[in-house]
């Protein structure tokens, strides 16, 4: 039968290709396929905080895919690896790596420079992060995650609360995410920081 899935606004959908990448066969539905996800995020999460990271460490393409893959390692077989098609967001997928090389080296010169506040170096490296898109699926959850990864190792601050909700169901607090996203798209990076310390 294979994995049906329905989408909420601002999540962007999983090509077949991808999906047979699913390595839990016996999951069939979103509720599902969120449940064993979220299993699997904690215990990347738990990874991070045996770890002591620095900068040099966070910042480079190894270290952004090995978030993605523990991740998403045990639910889908291309976790930690670039999506091979193009999709509704992010840039093309030939220029995943050029761009994200760019924001690496954008985000060592905002630390070593103190360009701006330390939420701020951190949402706005999970704002382009996530704009890049450079997985199939889960972006904004890794892009959530290494913003936090920074913030609390490199700046000894504590994490982003993320509007204190699970931002991958329907919800206010979704909206106000999504909302805040927009904005910085437009440039207006103030919401997205607010919304990360709410």
């Amino acid at each position: 039968m294979g994995l049906e899935l329905s989408y909420i606004y601002g999540q962007t959908p999983i090509s077949e290709e991808e999906k047979d990448g699913l390595l839990i066969e016996t999951i069939a539905t979103r509720g599902e396929l969120n449940e064993f996800e979220q299993q699997n995020i904690e215990s990347a999460v738990e990874w991070t905080l045996r770890q002591n990271f620095n900068a040099d460490k966070i910042l480079t393409i190894d270290f952004i895919t090995e978030v993605h893959r523990r991740m998403f390692n045990r639910v889908w077989k291309w976790a930690g690896t670039f999506r091979r098609t193009n999709k509704n967001i992010g840039v093309d997928k030939f220029q995943i790596s050029q761009e994200l090389k760019v924001l690496l080296d954008d985000c060592k010169y905002w630390i070593e420079n103190k360009t701006y506040s330390h939420d701020e170096i951190a949402v706005r490296f999970k704002h382009r992060l996530v704009k890049i898109h450079p997985f199939p699926n889960g972006n904004g959850r890794h892009s959530r995650l290494c913003a936090d990864i920074l913030i609390s190792h490199v700046f000894r601050k504590k994490v982003f609360s993320w509007g204190g909700a699970d931002l991958i169901q329907p919800s206010e607090s979704r909206k106000k995410y999504l909302k805040a996203i927009y904005k910085a798209d437009q440039g207006e990076i103030e919401p997205l920081i607010s919304f990360a310390r709410s």
